[in-house]
């Protein structure tokens, strides 16, 4: 039989480390990603790149940045995200900019 969780207050107070503290800590945990995968989520490469999941798509119907169906999944492998954004990288007009 499992025994029950202690409350996050309880946590912090044997950690000897504030409450708020514990919280945005244990957030942080749930949201980082896995740098070890080498295939991501349309999600997880559009967080990475800094754009929306919307325009990613766009990007893999246009072929713009390489994706894999597996079975009904759709996967963008880890290093097609580096290769796009160098291949954007090369594209652009810095001096423009300025």
């Amino acid at each position: 039989m499992s025994q029950p969780a202690l409350p996050i207050s309880q946590i912090a107070q044997l950690l000897d480390v504030p409450e708020d503290a514990l919280r945005t800590l244990m957030a942080e945990r749930r949201t980082a990603s896995d740098t070890t995968l080498v295939a991501l989520t349309v999600t997880e490469a559009a967080r990475r790149i800094g754009i929306g999941r919307t325009k990613l798509y766009e990007y893999v119907s246009s072929g713009e940045i390489a994706s894999v169906k597996i079975g009904s999944l759709r996967r963008i492998p880890a290093e097609a995200v580096g290769e796009f954004l160098a291949r954007r990288f090369r594209a652009s007009d810095f001096d423009a900019a300025a």
